[in-house]
């Protein structure tokens, strides 16, 4: 489940597929925001497209780093972050930008370089809020919306945190990728 987070950031830097239709400015920023708590959306910057490249569509002013659905790909996908989480985020876009389509090689390759310390990553715990949907309907909503919560803890394991480290059902919080750069709180609700 967290590789699809993981994957949200990665299909950013792909270019828009031929068809795909042109999403307004002002848009792509309304629904970027979707994933974040209504009150932090007003000052997070949101990042989107133009011409099939991303680009900063709003410069924001709090720590919220909110990334745009990619229209090039099916359905409907959106993700809000502290704005610490950039560098690795960015990375993962970076590596997938070079050909590396496997999540667990481009996770791996982070948590390799947090620990070697070439790709700083905050040792503070810092959120990601991610909305999924089949795609926008005619009113703009978000059809079949779902949200999920991450929250990253890096190097934390288990039992430092007295959580499960695989999933036991929906809404329980669980413990991702424990002791590594990019251990992460996975907080997946029920879908409807």
């Amino acid at each position: 489940m967290m590789r699809q987070v993981m994957g949200l950031g990665m299909v950013l830097v792909m270019a828009t597929a031929a068809g795909a239709q042109a999403v307004s400015k002002d848009a792509q920023v309304t629904q970027a925001v979707l994933a974040a708590p209504e009150e932090r959306r007003a000052g997070a910057t949101v990042l989107g497209f133009e011409n099939g490249t991303l680009v900063t569509l709003r410069q924001g002013s709090n720590d919220l780093v909110c990334l745009a659905d990619n229209p090039a790909t099916p359905g409907f996908s959106v993700a809000c972050y502290h704005r610490d989480l950039e560098p690795f985020m960015a990375r993962g876009r970076e590596l997938a930008a070079q050909g590396v389509a496997d999540d667990k090689v481009r996770d791996q390759t982070r948590y390799d370089e947090i620990k070697a310390g070439t790709l700083k990553m905050s040792r503070e715990p810092r959120m990601l809020y991610v909305m999924t949907g089949k795609g926008i309907d005619a009113s703009g909503a978000v059809e079949a919306a779902y949200t999920r919560w991450v929250v990253y803890v890096p190097f934390a394991t288990g039992d430092m945190l007295g959580l499960a480290t695989k999933p036991a059902g929906p809404g329980v919080p669980w413990l991702m990728d424990p002791g590594t750069g990019g251990a992460h709180i996975m907080i997946s609700p029920p879908r409807p």
